[in-house]
C-alpha cells in the first residue's frame, strides 16, 4: 500500500517553540490596563506599552497561565473565565518559533506593578490605538479584533 502525503509539512521537533499569553483586561468603568515597560528589564523596547502576560510554564493550563501573569505583574485577579481572541506568530525562524495567544477578560482594583514595569495606565480602546509607543503586536490584535475585544469584556462583565 502506497502512503499518501497529506500536504502538511514536517516540522523539526528540534525547534523550540515558545508560548506567550497576553490579555485585554477590563475595569468595571470599561478602561482596559496598560503597563509601561520598564528601560532596565527591556532595554531594546523600552518605555513601550503593553498589555499584561508573559511565557507560559509548560505543563500547567493556558489559564492558569494567563492567571500567574497577571497576579505576578499586577497583582490583580481576573474575574471569570477570560476568552481567547486571537492567535499570532510572532517570530518563525529556524532555530525559534515564538506564538502568542491573547485573551480578553475583566478585572477590578488597581495594579500594584512589579519590577518589570514603570508605570500602568488604564484606557479606553481608542486611546490606546493613538499611542505611538504601543507594542507592535498588541497594535496587530487591537486593529483586527476591536469589535471582538469590546463584545468578549462586555459579556463576561454581565
Amino acid at each position: 500500500m502506497k502512503h499518501k502525503s497529506s500536504g502538511i509539512k514536517s516540522i523539526s521537533s528540534s525547534i523550540p517553540l515558545q508560548v506567550e499569553v497576553k490579555i485585554f483586561l477590563r475595569n468595571e468603568k470599561g478602561k482596559y490596563l496598560l503597563l509601561k515597560r520598564s528601560p532596565i528589564r527591556y532595554p531594546n523596547i523600552k518605555n513601550c506599552w503593553d498589555i499584561v502576560g508573559g511565557r507560559i510554564f509548560p505543563g500547567t493550563s493556558l489559564l492558569e497561565n494567563i492567571e500567574r501573569e497577571v497576579f505576578e505583574e499586577t497583582r490583580l485577579r481576573i474575574l471569570g473565565t477570560p476568552e481567547l481572541i486571537s492567535v499570532q506568530d510572532i517570530l518563525r525562524l529556524p532555530e525559534k518559533h515564538i506564538v502568542r495567544l491573547t485573551f480578553s477578560g475583566v478585572t477590578s482594583g488597581d495594579p500594584v506593578l512589579d519590577e518589570e514595569h514603570l508605570e500602568f495606565a488604564w484606557m479606553t480602546l481608542e486611546q490606546i490605538q493613538t499611542i505611538k509607543k504601543l507594542d507592535e503586536f498588541t497594535r496587530e490584535i487591537l486593529e483586527n479584533n476591536f469589535s471582538k475585544i469590546l463584545a468578549v469584556s462586555s459579556e463576561t462583565s454581565e
